[in-house]
C-alpha cells in the first residue's frame, strides 16, 4: 500500500508521524520504503542519525528520483513525506497514492488548509475517489483547552475526509525521541505518547495488529 502523509501547511508533523510509522512498520516485519520530497529533508536527516548512532533496523529514506511504480512494487508498504515545495513531484506522489494520510494540527487556519488540500486532491483525478484519512496532530494535552476539541468537531464535519479518532497531542517525547533517531515507543514503551501513536497505527493497519495479536 502507497500511503502519502501530507497536507497543504507546513508545521502539521509529517516528518515526525512518517518515520515512527517506518520503525513501527519495519518492526511488524513489513517491507517498507520511504520517501522524502519534502526539500527541508528532515526524514532523510533523521535516518541518517538513526544509522549513526547505531539504532536498528535502520531505515533507507529515498528521494524523489525513486518515485516510480515499479521501482515501488517489492515494497509491502510505501510512505511518502510531501512537500508544497514542488507541485510536480506532489501530484506525482498523490496519483500514485492508494490513500492519503493528514495530520491535522488543533487551529482553525488547519482545518481550512485541510478542506483545500481535500479540493486539491480530489481535482487531480475527481473519478478515482481516493481515501483521504485525517487525524489531530500535536493536540492540546490540558483539559482546560477545548481548541482541539473544537478542531476534532470540525475535521469530522468535512466532506471528503474520513476522521480517525485516535490523536497525537503536543507531547516533548515526540520532539525528544525524534530529535535523537528513535521513534517515540522506543525511547518510551510506557509513555502516553506511545499509547497515542499504537492507537494511531491499530487505526491505519488492523490487519498487521491483528496478525501480531
Amino acid at each position: 500500500m502507497i500511503t502519502v502523509v501530507g497536507s497543504l501547511k507546513g508545521g502539521s508533523g509529517k516528518s515526525t508521524v512518517t518515520f515512527n510509522l517506518a520503525i513501527w512498520l519495519t518492526l511488524a516485519e513489513c517491507a517498507v520504503q520511504v520517501i522524502d520530497l519534502d526539500p527541508q529533508a528532515t526524514l532523510r536527516d533523521v535516518a541518517e542519525v538513526r544509522q549513526e548512532e547505531g539504532y536498528k533496523p535502520t531505515i533507507s529514506v529515498r528521494g524523489k528520483s525513486y518515485l516510480d511504480q515499479e521501482k515501488l512494487k517489492s515494497a509491502d508498504e510505501v510512505l511518502i513525506d510531501i512537500g508544497t515545495a514542488d507541485l510536480e513531484m506532489m501530484k506525482k506522489a498523490i496519483l500514485l497514492a492508494d490513500r492519503i494520510l493528514v495530520p491535522v494540527p488543533p487551529s482553525q487556519a488547519d482545518i481550512w488548509s485541510t478542506q483545500r488540500f481535500i479540493q486539491f486532491v480530489n481535482s487531480l483525478n475527481p473519478e478515482r475517489n481516493l481515501e483521504i484519512l485525517g487525524f489531530i496532530n500535536r493536540g492540546d494535552t490540558h483539559h482546560a483547552v477545548r481548541e482541539t476539541d473544537e478542531a476534532a468537531a470540525a475535521l469530522v464535519s468535512l466532506p471528503g475526509i474520513r476522521f480517525l479518532k485516535p490523536r497525537l497531542s503536543q507531547r516533548t517525547i515526540f520532539r525528544r525521541s525524534f530529535s535523537e533517531g528513535l521513534a517515540v515507543f522506543e525511547l518510551s514503551t510506557t509513555s502516553k505518547g506511545t499509547s497515542e501513536f499504537n492507537a494511531l497505527c491499530a487505526k491505519l493497519y488492523p490487519g498487521l495488529v491483528g496478525e501480531k495479536v
